[in-house]
């Protein structure tokens, strides 16, 4: 990396004296399909909780809307940080006259963002007291905060305490020095969960901090029904931020362009978010126009798109829509998803051959290619590598799919000692019970995937039981270690392998890792490619990693989705962004 910072050449915003450009009157109607978990971004990981937190808080840095493969430009700052050149030092300048949204915590004056702001909150992450969800990320990243967090103990983390790795040189100059040079840094630090939080504020609301949300970005919360309903305005006090960008060859770059070049971010007031978990009414919601913008839900792929059966990624837009002017957008998303065993339990986790085996005859027996063909109506693609097409350090000749062979699948388990008793299902091999139970949501599509599982299962003389419940509660109970399989995806927090990679990493075990998977192999080889940049050496690491998670199973590969976005003919400036949780901030309205 260069020592001296490169400005943005593209999409760069302009930032000016705070003024409301927000029309008030403006209202962007969006849902979400599962309820956030709150907006403390030291506590939140989830995504409807990200979704949220993106438009409150500000990250030193964020990426370009327009430019693509995405690129990192100033945000809170007024260039890009210098770095030294061992790549290790890192100091940023924040940009003077930024304000935190009233609040009751600052006794009625102006609450300026300061370079004590940013210091504050990385710590925050690293506080054993309040078990961040992305201490994985910082831990053992910045020079003295190892020690600080030792001294701390079980007790309170000394904020106030010199660190050289995390040093506040002035009022908007922070510097951060790394213990090891780390080639994705600024790309971490550009993500929701690094955001500055004021200390008044999260000192005055400790007991709740996820309900009382104060930042300096585009929006505040105005209203808030946990699990039902979210209201966002435009912060008042939001500075000044023109857009100013020069389109590539991209039609919906220039459609962007031509709505907001030259003008004040953001356009719309008030921000309406309906948790609805439920497909169909979601759906109707938004061909009713009381949503304005919507993912297709998998049920109306079919009523929506025209797919074609010879190429089910080559779509257009039912004519029936395509005539009311309605906007269809399209994206590979840069994730993948996948059904992961817990490796600390009993039944189906630990490393001896007849648990393996047990892994390995369940994935062999679910059907992921019928799935894509009748529950994603075509609209994904098989996952065989842990790292998703378009992200750094994906191999798309690797094939880490399970065939599907249910014979083979029964072959396995006999051979490992799984009899088939007198009531037709089978034993462990100590004779005892087998009985498997799976996590899913309650959902109509839920539904579908359950009938896929219980076949599968059934296939096998397996018992398998569901446990149903809402995303935040399983996503709790998940980080407790008390889910014995459950499906998930892991959407690009940034766009380097390394992001997917440590999904496996043991370390990381009660965080991302939600397998609770431990192999020391696997971790070596981990670390090692921490200390490569993208390319081929780091690449055979990658495929060594993977060739590990295929032997030992700790997750069914699934598939990887193609979004397709919906919004009626009077929302201007939308383009989707394979990195930012929403467009809010670059959306009109021109009904």
């Amino acid at each position: 990396m260069n020592k001296h910072a490169v400005l943005a050449l593209l999409a760069a915003l302009s930032l000016l004296p705070a003024a409301q450009a927000a029309d008030m009157n403006k209202v962007l109607r969006v849902a979400m399909n599962a309820p956030e978990t709150g907006f403390d971004p030291a506590k939140v990981s989830d995504l409807y909780s990200s979704t949220i937190t993106e438009n409150i808080y500000d990250p030193l840095v964020s990426y370009d809307y327009l430019a693509r493969p995405a690129r990192l430009v100033p945000n809170t700052i007024s260039a890009l940080p210098t770095v030294s050149a061992d790549g290790k030092v890192y100091t940023f300048r924040i940009k003077p006259g930024i304000y935190f949204a009233d609040d009751a915590a600052f006794k009625g004056k102006k609450r300026e963002l300061t370079a004590a702001d940013y210091a504050y909150s990385l710590k925050r992450h690293l506080d054993p007291g309040i078990n961040s969800p992305w201490s994985y990320l910082l831990e053992g990243r910045f020079v003295g905060t190892d020690e600080l967090v030792k001294a701390a103990g079980k007790g309170a983390l000394n904020y106030d305490a010199p660190v050289e790795g995390i040093k506040v040189v002035d009022k908007y100059t922070l510097q951060l020095t790394l213990r090891d040079t780390n080639f994705n840094f600024l790309s971490i630090l550009a993500m929701p969960a690094f955001g500055a939080v004021a200390r008044e504020v999260i000192d005055a609301n400790r007991d709740n901090t996820n309900a009382h949300p104060v930042g300096t970005g585009p929006y505040l919360l105005k209203e808030w029904k946990p699990g039902s309903k979210i209201v966002l305005e435009a912060n008042p006090g939001f500075r000044k931020v023109v857009f100013d960008s020069k389109p590539g060859n991209d039609p919906v770059d220039k459609a962007v362009v031509r709505v907001l070049q030259g003008k004040t971010l953001p356009r719309i007031g008030r921000i309406e978010v309906a948790v609805i978990e439920e497909e169909q009414p979601l759906w109707l919601s938004f061909l009713n126009r009381q949503l304005d913008i919507s993912g297709i839900p998998q049920a109306a792929l079919q009523e929506a798109l025209v797919i074609d059966p010879k190429d089910p990624l080559k779509v257009k837009l039912a004519d029936k829509y395509a005539r009311q002017g309605m906007q269809l957008q399209r994206m590979q998303m840069p994730e993948v998803t996948f059904h992961f065993f817990n490796m600390q339990d009993p039944v189906v986790g630990g490393d001896s051959k007849d648990k393996i085996a047990l892994r390995r005859a369940i994935a062999m027996a679910f059907p992921v290619s019928e799935t894509i063909a009748t529950i994603r109506r075509g609209q994904a693609v098989p996952m065989n590598y842990i790292v998703p097409a378009g992200v750094a350090g994906h191999n798309p000749a690797f094939r880490g799919a399970s065939k599907y062979d249910p014979a083979a699948a029964n072959a396995l388990l006999d051979r490992f000692g799984y009899r088939i008793g007198s009531d037709g299902y089978r034993s462990r091999p100590d004779g005892k019970p087998l009985a498997i139970e799976l996590a899913c949501g309650t959902s109509a599509t839920d539904k579908q995937w359950n009938e896929y599982w219980q076949k599968a299962f059934d296939n096998l003389k397996i018992h398998l039981t569901f446990r149903q419940g809402k995303w935040n509660e399983l996503a709790k109970a998940n980080r407790q270690g008390k889910l014995q399989m459950w499906g998930m995806a892991w959407g690009a927090d940034y766009p380097d392998g390394e992001n997917f990679m440590q999904l496996l990493y043991g370390k990381n075990a009660g965080d991302s890792n939600s397998a609770d998977f431990k192999n020391a192999e696997y971790d070596r080889l981990y670390e090692a490619s921490l200390k490569l940049p993208d390319g081929a050496e780091r690449n055979r690491l990658y495929d060594a990693m993977n060739k590990i998670a295929v032997v030992q199973q700790p997750w069914i590969f699934g598939d990887v989705r193609v979004r397709n976005t919906l919004a009626h003919p009077y929302v201007k400036g939308l383009k989707l962004h394979p990195l930012l949780n929403t467009t809010w901030r670059y959306l009109d309205l021109q009904k």
